[in-house]
């Protein structure tokens, strides 16, 4: 009965269950999600998003953290959020299960605990079960579901229905009905990548909802399948033929939590191709390399990265993002590749473009079979021909914001505070910042948060 010890696991846990580790990993993880969402909510599909549910209306009890800082209600501000969250491609990631968890538990959770007036504590509790939960799920179904579906949607769903309970502090029976609920509305496919369509900020903005108003209705009496994990018809056998169903409850509730784990970006596009691009950067570095200097540009990547990311012709920003050969050659003429690197203005530079032409994805069953063996490993090698022929090499099994190779606090800062003072200036985004720090001190989040964006 995965289900309900999953629902058991979500009710129980308790703030001082946390170790202190955890709580600052938590904060970190919050602080990363808020910048994104911010400087995301400028973006052109989060602008369509926000201008079609501000034509509904909304009750206003909690923020769309957008220019505006509008309110509106609940289920409105989760979805607006979440979508906006994952417009950069610039949001967390829990390797093992390739979910951003952020996405989808954050958006659901910030705009419940404004509305209830919940603690900073019962915020970052609420995010921890949030993660557990959508963590487990994902690692149970992958690899195999990821060819079709994107994890984030799906097995995010849980997280974001998880994340949601634990704040209106639903029992473990209401919490199973309310798990239920958010795993039938599951759903998210990879075909808009092939044009590069906006369907991924849809994708998070919908399991947020899905999150917040599965919480809701449950609480209300509202009934869902109480094994939708492991019934016979249920989302686990439905995603692949072999469910690894252990992964579901192995070493719940021991201390240890999957938050822990989590990693962050550095780089503003598809995670899969971090590696390759950690270890460009670093190359060219290591051995004077540019665009002037090399002739070839080999990838070594799992069998994911190859069918997800190899797009040898991205026709959008977007579309780069999805492109290991644009991320590798940008990486190799810019030495970083942020949300400016991904600019319609710079994504048809005639020099990177020519690069990308010499950039070869090579699938390899010893990259693959790193993944295999550990899948919180998204490893590549990157081998580099120069003009006069030498060849340097590198494999990168953490790229920078892995837990071996972590973002401090002080990068995260940085990197929330480059995405987040154009948006709401230094006075704002300072705020933002000591508010996030002393979370666990906050006594109305709702009314802190309030204050922080006057």
């Amino acid at each position: 009965m995965q289900t309900r010890a999953l629902a058991k696991f979500v009710a129980d846990l308790q703030y001082t269950d946390l170790q202190e580790n955890t709580v600052r990993m938590t904060k970190q993880c919050i602080l990363d999600w808020l910048g994104v969402c911010i400087r995301g909510s400028q973006e052109k599909p989060i602008v369509i998003i926000q201008d079609v549910l501000r034509t509904q209306g909304g009750n206003p009890q909690a923020t769309v953290l957008n220019d505006k800082c509008e309110q509106t209600s609940i289920y409105q501000a989760a979805f607006a959020n979440g979508s906006a969250s994952h417009s950069l491609d610039f949001d967390d990631l829990h390797n093992a299960s390739i979910i951003h968890l952020a996405t989808v538990v954050m958006p659901p959770a910030f705009a419940i605990a404004e509305a209830e007036a919940k603690s900073g504590q019962d915020l970052i509790t609420s995010i921890v079960a949030g993660y557990e939960v959508g963590a487990r799920v994902g690692e149970s179904v992958l690899p195999e579901s990821y060819f079709y579906w994107h994890t984030t949607a799906t097995a995010g769903s849980f997280g974001a229905a998880a994340a949601s309970a634990k704040l209106l502090n639903l029992d473990a029976e209401i919490s199973t009905q309310c798990l239920g609920s958010a795993g039938t509305q599951a759903a998210g496919l990879w075909e808009f990548l092939k044009e590069g369509a906006m369907s991924k900020t849809l994708h998070a903005g919908k399991t947020s909802y899905a999150g917040a108003i599965s919480a809701y209705l449950a609480r209300a009496g509202f009934t869902g399948a109480t094994q939708i994990l492991e019934g016979e018809k249920g989302f686990c056998r439905a995603m692949v033929k072999q469910p690894k169903f252990e992964k579901l409850t192995d070493g719940l509730g021991s201390g240890k939590y999957k938050i822990d784990d989590n990693s962050f970006k550095p780089y503003a596009c598809c995670k899969h191709s971090h590696a390759s691009i950690f270890a460009v950067i670093s190359l060219c570095k290591q051995h004077g390399l540019d665009l002037d200097n090399i002739q070839e540009i080999n990838l070594f990547v799992n069998n994911i990265t190859e069918f997800l990311i190899n797009n040898s012709k991205p026709e959008n920003p977007y579309g780069c993002k999805f492109s290991i050969q644009y991320c590798v050659a940008g990486a190799a003429k810019y030495g970083k590749m942020g949300v400016e690197e991904f600019a319609p203005t710079l994504i048809n530079d005639p020099q990177v473009r020519a690069t990308m032409s010499k950039v070869k994805v090579i699938k390899d069953q010893a990259i693959e079979d790193i993944f295999l063996y550990d899948p919180a490993k998204l490893a590549s090698k990157v081998e580099i021909v120069n003009t006069a022929g030498e060849r340097f090499a590198m494999l990168v099994e953490y790229p920078k914001g892995d837990p071996p190779n972590p973002m401090t606090w002080e990068e995260s800062v940085d990197k929330f505070a480059n995405l987040v003072k154009p948006v709401y200036g230094e006075a704002r985004t300072a705020k933002l910042v000591n508010l996030i720090d002393k979370l666990d001190e906050s006594v109305n989040f709702g009314a802190d948060l309030r204050a922080c964006l006057k």
